[in-house]
Order: structure tokens, then sequence, then C-alpha cells
């Protein structure tokens, strides 16, 4: 009777050894999911943010203009240095500054500022009359 009472005893030494590893298994599964889970959420508020396109209307009067360094390469430098600007395409043909940019970290007035700032018009804003002077003369009003 003895035997049998130790070999049921160390079936259940077994049987609880296994459940413990299943344990410890379940709780690493249990944490691998939560960090999983975690890391999604903050990807996606950072995602979330939300890049918007304006078309402002500038003095350009040259047709050259993405090509020029007086005022093509002035112009995008001058609005990439505002914080959340994602992309500056310059049309000519339509007379715009297209800007692709993230509004919580700037906004439409200041990349207005910014083009003005460097010698042109950009919608209500008038051009800083020293940055005009700077141009060349291909990109003044004839």
């Amino acid at each position: 009777m003895a035997e049998v009472l130790l070999e049921g005893f160390s079936n259940l030494q077994s049987l609880a050894s296994g459940l413990g590893r299943w344990h410890i298994f379940a709780g690493m599964k249990s944490l691998y999911l939560f960090v999983i889970l975690f890391a999604t959420t903050v990807s996606l508020s950072f995602a979330q943010t939300k890049a918007t396109t304006i078309a402002i209307k500038a003095s350009i009067y040259c047709d050259h203009c993405r090509k020029c360094e007086s005022c093509g390469e002035r112009l995008e430098k001058a609005v990439f240095c505002e914080k959340g600007i994602k992309r500056v395409d310059i049309d000519e043909q339509q007379k715009t500054v297209n800007v692709i940019f993230n509004p919580k970290k700037t906004s439409p007035e200041r990349i207005r500022q910014a083009i003005a700032k460097v010698g042109f018009d950009a919608d209500d804003v008038q051009a800083d009359p020293q940055a005009y002077l700077k141009l060349d003369d291909c990109c003044k009003k004839q």
C-alpha cells in the first residue's frame, strides 16, 4: 500500500510541476500580448496626425522658379525651416506654393510669413521689402 501511495505522490508532483511550467508560459504569453497591444496603441496615436495641404497664392513672376537659385531654392528653404513641413511644390503656371504640413506643428499663417520673409507676397501677407530687393530681376514684377 505504501508503494501505491508513493507512486501516487510522485505522479502528483509531476502534475504540479507541469502545471507550474504552464502558468509561467501563460504569464509570459500574457506579457507578450500586452507589450504588442501597447506598442500598437502608441504607434497608432502617433500615426493619426493627419497632414494638411494648402495652396498659397504667391507673387511668382519668373517661369523657371523651381530651378532659379534666387527664388525657387530660397522659397523652398524658407518654408522647410518651419517645423512640420512635409512637402513644398512651386507651381509657376498657377503662381502658387503648395505645401503639405502637420497642423500640430505649424499653421498656414506661419507658412505665409516664411514666404513673405524671403521677398514674395503670400496670399494677403505682403513681401518683406528688403528681401524683395535681394531677388534676381527675373523674380521681380516687370
